[in-house]
């Protein structure tokens, strides 16, 4: 329990009606959640304005509530905070709610439309094997030290960050590997968080179904390091065209890294093969476990990072040769008799999808085949939807175009917009097939010895989502039964 006054430092205020010196017990957005001493944010979101449910809050024993408009007839037993932005404020407020702990840790956030996932999760694996009690959030799951906790979220409201974060403070966490959304910054998601530093991996063509334009998403990524204090740094990729903008504004200390360009980390790719990279990194040789260019970027980040934060170039380095990407990241299977490659990722974006399509082009052989099966969600961007089917059919011997997460779309209409546009000769080589259980099926029972299947959109997640219902559904799971199947 705090007094509300020790929680509004720095916080904006407009006006107080009442006493700040009101005892708080627990902190929401969720009117459904508030009990007898419980401070209630009204917060204007997407689909709901918790300003329609202060009344709610108040009749449920809330003592005090932040909002933005004061309600018509304000209880006089209750105190209102006026602000101008209530998510800025739940931030703030949830972070000295909690200890700030964020400022008792290194917390390091990562940004970008690809990429994100990988380099928290080398992140967290690096510092965990250099010896310390590190914290992860990412898409694919929260870790608190070696505790694994499911992710709803790439990144958490505001109260349940901050919550996940002290969790992780008083578990002895040091450093904290964090996703930074682009839905998150927008939304003010990770206001109140204390960063160390933040990292800009590259910005491509996707969430404009949110953001509605190109300059918007942009802005957005933006503004993480805009906000970013002059102690932290910000480690942007600048081989991205867009990588010196994200960083004009900010205070931080600016650090580039690199493939092609001149950049204070460096590193080149020597071979690339489906055993691995070897690179050279800062003038040193190094074989990873991971595929592909688009890794040697994460690589090169999570190295670069690392560095920043003080550690040894020489064990970094030994410690990233031995590390795997996160789940769901060019994840592959061989089928043990004809040998067919089936190789699962998420790539959910035009930019990703070619980056592991061309991957995969730099090491098959003259005599192999890429067979792809490919779907787009519902209810998300739309304008990617032919563009992600062009890459596809252009990279590919063949593509089955099936569903992903259809939500409350029809997924044989999604598939449809996904052909428009696409040649004749394009969809000669197409199918389509509903059921995406059926589409793997098909694609391996078409795969002949050493093709190579490739699985896209989905990568580590173990539902499909239809009409508001998450189906159980695991691409890799479905993979391994196929390839058993053929094994008989």
């Amino acid at each position: 329990m705090v007094l509300l006054r020790d929680i509004l430092t720095d916080v904006p205020l407009v006006r107080l009606s009442g006493t700040a010196d009101v005892p708080v017990e627990e902190i929401t957005a969720d009117s459904r959640q508030v009990k007898p001493g419980t401070l209630f944010f009204a917060i204007r979101g997407l689909h709901a304005d918790g300003h329609q449910f202060i009344s709610q809050a108040v009749e449920s024993g809330a003592v005090a509530v932040v909002c933005e408009d004061m309600p018509l007839q304000p209880s006089p037993h209750i105190t209102y905070v006026q602000v101008s932005d209530s998510a800025l404020a739940c931030g703030l407020m949830a972070s000295h709610f909690y200890g700030d702990p964020s400022k008792h840790m290194q917390v390091v956030g990562v940004t970008g439309t690809n990429g994100k996932t990988t380099v928290v999760t080398l992140l967290y694996q690096l510092f965990s094997r250099l010896g310390f009690r590190a914290g992860l959030i990412s898409t694919v799951q929260n870790m608190i030290v070696d505790k694994t906790e499911p992710a709803t979220h790439t990144t958490p409201d505001a109260i349940l960050l901050h919550r996940l974060l002290a969790r992780m403070h008083q578990q002895g966490c040091t450093h904290v590997f964090m996703e930074a959304s682009s839905h998150a910054i927008h939304q003010k998601r990770i206001a109140g968080v204390h960063y160390t530093g933040g990292i800009f991996t590259n910005i491509t063509h996707d969430h404009l179904d949110y953001h509605k334009t190109f300059e918007n998403y942009l802005k957005a990524k933006k503004s993480f390091f805009d906000q970013l204090p002059a102690s932290a740094f910000a480690l942007t990729n600048i081989d991205d065209r867009n990588g010196k903008v994200m960083v004009q504004n900010t205070r931080a200390k600016i650090v580039t890294y690199a493939l092609r360009k001149k950049a204070d980390f460096k590193a080149r790719i020597i071979e690339n093969h489906l055993t691995g990279l070897q690179l050279e990194i800062d003038q040193q040789l190094v074989h990873t476990r991971l595929i592909g260019a688009f890794n040697a970027y994460n690589l090169l980040a999570a190295y670069a990072a690392a560095r920043l934060l003080g550690q040894e170039k020489q064990e970094v380095l030994r410690i990233l040769s031995d590390l795997k990407g996160a789940e769901g990241r060019f994840d592959y299977l061989i089928s043990p008799n004809q040998h067919i490659i089936a190789i699962v990722d998420y790539a959910h974006t035009p930019d990703a999808l070619k980056n592991v399509l061309q991957t995969i082009l730099g090491f098959k052989q003259s005599s192999q085949r890429i067979i792809t099966v490919i779907g787009c969600g519902g209810d998300r961007d739309r304008s990617k939807r032919p563009e992600m089917a062009l890459i596809a059919t252009h990279f590919s011997d063949q593509v089955i175009f099936t569903s992903d997460n259809p939500r409350s779309e029809d997924p044989q209409a999604i598939i449809e917009e996904m052909k428009n546009g696409l040649s004749a000769s394009m969809l000669a080589k197409t199918l389509s097939i509903v059921d995406r259980k059926e589409a793997i099926r098909t694609a391996c029972m078409l795969a002949q010895s050493n093709d190579i299947v490739l699985i896209a959109g989905k990568g580590h997640e173990k539902y499909q989502e239809i009409k508001g219902v998450k189906y159980p559904f695991d691409d890799k799971e479905v993979v391994k039964e196929m390839f058993a199947l053929l094994g008989k």
